[in-house]
């Protein structure tokens, strides 16, 4: 394992998860409520990383997939380079529970949030970029897809998963993480 001279990957929280489930604004929520360092993978990203929008939706999953282990490495080197006094929470898409198991010490570390297929076809109807039908179509099965392979390798790995259906709000779904996390929350900091 390459250094990690200030822990921060050591003592991270993650949150993987399909798209469009709230993982940064529960980062956020849960960094503001107690103390942490939120890190936005998804901010990482590089500009033309998405796969084209007209390719069929395994190729894209597939072209995402490369990308996310590539990424990953990325956030890694981020991550051992951030000197917070706090711990971190990280966030994003890429996060897969495949490629953060192996630096866990305890699966307790992570959780994956993936939404129900209403909850997914819900918010495809209110994108703010208004996609053309064919493209939904094509979106909603790689996303099918993209979740679908989260939930079985959060399961082998012994993650949790936490379905997002639209009943709760961001703060409560904040509530069920911190409560997942709650061992890992109760921590002092000299300085904040």
């Amino acid at each position: 394992m390459t250094s990690d001279p200030f822990g921060t990957v050591g003592r991270a929280l993650w949150i993987g998860g399909a798209p469009w489930t709230g993982k940064s604004t529960v980062a956020r929520l849960l960094a503001e409520r107690h103390g942490l360092t939120a890190y936005h993978h998804d901010d990482r990203a590089r500009p033309g990383a998405a796969p084209p929008a007209d390719l069929p939706a395994a190729d894209q999953l597939t072209a995402m997939m490369a990308e996310f282990g590539a990424g990953f490495r990325g956030a890694l080197d981020d991550l051992r380079a951030l000197a917070s006094p706090r711990p971190v929470v990280a966030e994003g898409r890429a996060l897969r529970p495949e490629l953060v198991a192996p630096i866990l010490d305890s699966p307790g570390r992570m959780v994956v949030l993936v939404p129900t297929e209403l909850f997914r076809q819900h918010q495809l109807r209110h994108r703010p970029d208004g996609l053309a039908i064919p493209e939904q179509r094509t979106r909603l099965t790689r996303d099918r897809m993209l979740a679908a392979h989260v939930v079985r390798a959060a399961r082998e790995l012994g993650i949790r998963v936490i379905e997002i259906d639209g009943r709760l709000d961001p703060a409560g779904v904040t509530d069920v993480v911190a409560e997942h996390f709650h061992a890992y929350l109760d921590f002092e900091v000299s300085e904040r």
